[in-house]
């Protein structure tokens, strides 16, 4: 299989990547994605959809994105080396932990994503699963690994804030995902995005990012969002996911046909 990770080979050119969630986690959907143009497709198996040991449907979802010619972008429940080989094996190459507080997480994190890590031995498994072609390419895919996988963090806490220096130095840390609904709450303004803290408290962020080796990333749902955020320095967006546009688009249809009947 193709193991070359676009995600990743754009962000260190500092080139936008975009892509969208797909909470129906259907493979269709996928495909879909990958047909319009998406850089990535968003899975997020910390708030929803189902178990992220189940490899079957990882299986299926990794097809589809090969197929579409896009990537997945896997938010895992949490740092846990076993999860994140799990995705690894099933075919993602970008992986997203969130509930991130420490430089420590991230590491252990960073560990399980490569065979050799910061001068040491990585703790990825020699897998016989669908990334090595069920053991068919097993030293290809030892070589090449190392070099494709992107890693990101969540930084939607006070304490991810306070330790963001410490996190950003982690080799092999490729992306930070600003979470701003999460981090109104950490500091005690529940969903008030506007309140002055949390815009400061996010400002801040966006600006030790930039200034270090880390790609920003974070979420704009309009075209109008997106140029701002691309003015603010983020480099990897995600612009929106299917349930939303769905109740968006049929809603407006069902109002009209109501009104029509």
């Amino acid at each position: 299989m193709d193991r070359t990770n676009d995600v990743r080979r754009a962000l260190a050119a500092g080139d936008p990547v975009v892509g969208a969630g797909a909470s129906t986690f259907a493979p269709e959907v996928v495909e879909t994605y990958g047909a319009l143009g998406l850089d990535f497709v968003w899975l997020d198996f910390e708030h929803d959809g189902p178990a992220p040991q189940n490899a079957r449907l990882l299986n299926d979802l990794s097809r589809a994105a090969d197929c579409a010619g896009t990537e997945l972008l896997v938010r895992l429940p949490s740092e846990d080396p076993h999860l994140v080989r799990k995705a690894l094996d099933a075919g993602a190459r970008n992986v997203l932990i969130p509930r991130v507080e420490t430089a420590e997480q991230v590491r252990t994190a960073a560990a399980a994503t490569r065979f050799r890590h910061d001068g040491a031995p990585g703790e990825r498994g020699v897998a016989q699963a669908r990334v090595t072609t069920w053991g068919s390419d097993d030293e290809g895919y030892v070589d090449e690994e190392d070099e494709q996988v992107a890693l990101g963090t969540m930084v939607e806490s006070a304490a991810a804030v306070e330790n963001l220096d410490d996190i950003l130095d982690v080799p092999a840390l490729s992306f930070c995902f600003v979470g701003p609904a999460d981090l109104s709450v950490s500091l005690g303004h529940p969903n008030e995005r506007d309140h002055p803290e949390v815009r400061e408290t996010v400002a801040d962020v966006e600006a030790r990012v930039a200034e270090s080796d880390v790609a920003l990333a974070g979420i704009a749902n309009s075209p109008a969002a997106v140029a701002d955020a691309r003015d603010s320095g983020y480099d990897l967006l995600r612009i929106g996911g299917d349930l939303a546009v769905l109740r968006s688009a049929l809603g407006d249809r069902v109002d009209a046909v109501r009104e029509a009947l």
